[in-house]
């Protein structure tokens, strides 16, 4: 079945409800988004956000059964991804347009777009997370709400003040040159998966892998859930690179290892991709035909500047502003990424939020928790929403 027709989603691919089309947000990107619940007006808007390496289509699970409890559901390609467009593919493009503030701007712009003036919630998976912690954190009058998910949030970087106490600042950020050369020094030496996709060669290792692109994808999808081997996370006591060893291969590789050739061996065989009903082949071919159409340049283009020393120097205009407004947060039991920064989980939910309704830790999910168990991340986000009041 063709994957794309007209430049959006095949209609056949989504459910009976969802509908895509795109939207001028108003910071230079026609997004594209799918929607549920749109028939009805005047209904309180919830906006989800994806991570990486996915897309809008991540969220597919969870759009109708939250537009039938009455709220009209936006997920869009963000910036550097699908099929939104008005970004630069070229390694070389100016990454400030990739910024946490420029990533807030988008959501903000769509929002305004849409005709909304504020937002029930935002909901952000993996990369999303941040964005969308930063959406409430910065514009609460718009965003009423946050969930987070996969991705504890740290919050905004604090001055190295020593008068404050420890306990409230937020955890200090990796020393990622130092890291980098201390995981190099290892035997064997490793290296850190978001430095990796900072590189210039990240893009084209990914296009271009021998396995070839869905066959990376459905390993790399498959290692990082439950149904990966090996995936039983537990905190880090530092951030030393022994500590940091400690992570599955797909967090901290190999040093002269590119990512497919990280996740190749993990590749699951026929009967376990047939068996895989949260990621069918027709529903990871969504992913594959899209990906080798945009590339992964644009989501790689976050983790550069998500490193910038210059763009977290920025970050600290919010140094000692915390997530008020209510929140939660969801994740699998087999997702290392809640500890892959020492101490983020636990100053979260101590100092981070200060009105965090809960913290949910879901059986049977790795990483992709709304796609792997969405049945459960309804069971917490809907009485979350009630809850909360939106």
């Amino acid at each position: 079945m063709q994957t794309v027709i007209d430049g959006g989603i095949n209609p056949d691919l989504l459910p009976s409800g969802v509908r895509s089309r795109r939207v001028d947000n108003g910071n230079g990107l026609r997004m594209y988004v799918l929607e549920a619940g749109f028939e009805t007006p005047d209904r309180p808007c919830i906006v989800l956000l994806h991570g990486f390496p996915e897309l809008a289509y991540t969220w597919r699970k969870v759009l109708l059964p939250l537009a039938q409890a009455g709220y009209h559901v936006i997920a869009p390609d963000q910036r550097g991804y699908g099929l939104t467009g008005g970004w630069d593919d070229r390694y070389d493009s100016d990454i400030a347009q990739y910024r946490m503030q420029n990533l807030v701007a988008d959501v903000v712009g769509l929002l305004r777009a849409l005709g909304y003036r504020s937002a029930a919630a935002v909901v952000g998976h993996d990369f999303g997370s941040p964005v969308a912690g930063y959406c409430g954190l910065i514009r609460p009058d718009l965003f009423r709400s946050v969930v987070l998910m996969s991705a504890p949030f740290a919050g905004p970087p604090a001055f190295p003040l020593p008068a404050e106490s420890s306990s409230s600042q937020t955890p200090p950020p990796t020393d990622r040159q130092r890291l980098h050369e201390d995981l190099a020094a290892l035997d064997p030496p490793r290296k850190h998966y978001q430095w990796y996709n900072s590189t210039p060669e990240a893009n084209g290792d990914m296009l271009h892998c021998r396995q070839g692109m869905h066959a990376f994808l459905r390993a790399y999808f498959h290692v990082k859930s439950a149904d990966g081997e090996g995936n039983h996370p537990e905190p880090l006591r530092d951030a030393s690179a022994g500590e940091f060893a400690r992570l599955p291969q797909y967090y901290v590789m190999e040093l002269d290892k590119t990512m497919p050739e990280t996740v190749e061996p993990f590749m699951p065989g026929p009967e376990a991709v047939a068996a895989c009903r949260w990621l069918t082949e027709e529903e990871l071919r969504v992913y594959s035909d899209i990906y080798a159409q945009t590339g992964f340049q644009g989501g790689l283009h976050w983790y550069r500047a998500g490193g910038n020393p210059a763009y977290q120097q920025e970050l600290r205009l919010y140094s000692g502003k915390r997530l008020d407004v209510p929140s939660c947060f969801i994740a699998g039991t087999a997702d290392w990424g809640i500890h892959q920064t020492p101490g983020v989980f636990e100053h979260m939910q101590r100092s981070t939020c200060t009105q965090m309704l809960g913290c949910h830790l879901l059986e049977g999910a790795g990483h992709w928790v709304q796609q792997e168990r969405p049945d459960a991340v309804l069971r917490h986000l809907l009485p979350f929403l009630r809850r909360a009041g939106v």
